[in-house]
């Protein structure tokens, strides 16, 4: 359980830390004037949420390699990869709609005061655009949590597949229990720190 544990964590803070900033830049992208880069990252966006994280994985982990033998990982790398980059998928609608719900006076007031692109989005247009994706975005983390027993198909030792082989090994349901209180406290422990932060950002409130 503990290792279940462990890679439950690294899996999750490597996928968080990849993924949200990949989800800015593909949601910049998005909103920018070039037709071809705009158009590219939406089939991006809609191959990740339109096919399921487990195939993505068993795509990545199994049939590269029957391409190419050199397209060979360990498990983990690949569920980082395959996690990051379906999660960035939906960060990028998430932060996608919270730039597109900025004013655009916002926009052309930065511009009159001589601001360039980077620093306009880094200190006008993307505080205030975290402030509003926060609820959505401490959805996304929570399915995260919850999304990393997927896994296992990988045959690594998360904390669903290590339930799995000590029901076999002792016939009793009992470890699935201890694997369900050990999400609802992560889950819970996540909560309130998304609660908290969401509470900093209502400073208008």
């Amino acid at each position: 359980m503990v290792e279940g544990v462990k890679i439950l964590l690294e899996l999750f803070f490597l996928t968080t830390l990849f993924s949200i900033p990949l989800g800015i830049l593909v949601a910049l992208v998005r909103v920018s004037k070039n037709k071809i880069a705009r158009n590219i990252t939406g089939i991006y966006i809609w191959i990740m949420r339109g096919s399921p994280l487990l195939l993505q994985m068993m795509f990545l982990y199994y049939a590269l390699p029957t391409f190419n033998e050199n397209l060979v990982f360990d498990a983990m790398p690949v569920a980082i990869i395959a996690f990051t980059i379906n999660y960035a998928a939906y960060y990028a609608e998430i932060f996608r709609s919270g730039l597109q719900s900025i004013d655009k006076g916002q926009f052309e007031a930065a511009k009159v005061l001589g601001f360039d692109k980077f620093t306009m989005y880094r200190r006008i247009i993307l505080p205030q655009v975290i402030k509003r994706v926060l609820p959505p975005v401490s959805n996304e983390l929570i399915t995260l949590v919850k999304d990393t027993s997927l896994v296992s198909i990988l045959a690594m030792n998360d904390l669903l597949r290590m339930a799995t082989a000590a029901t076999n090994r002792d016939g009793s349901l009992i470890h699935f229990l201890y694997v369900a209180i050990i999400y609802l406290a992560m889950t819970a422990v996540l909560t309130k720190v998304m609660a908290f932060v969401e509470k900093k950002y209502s400073y208008y409130n």
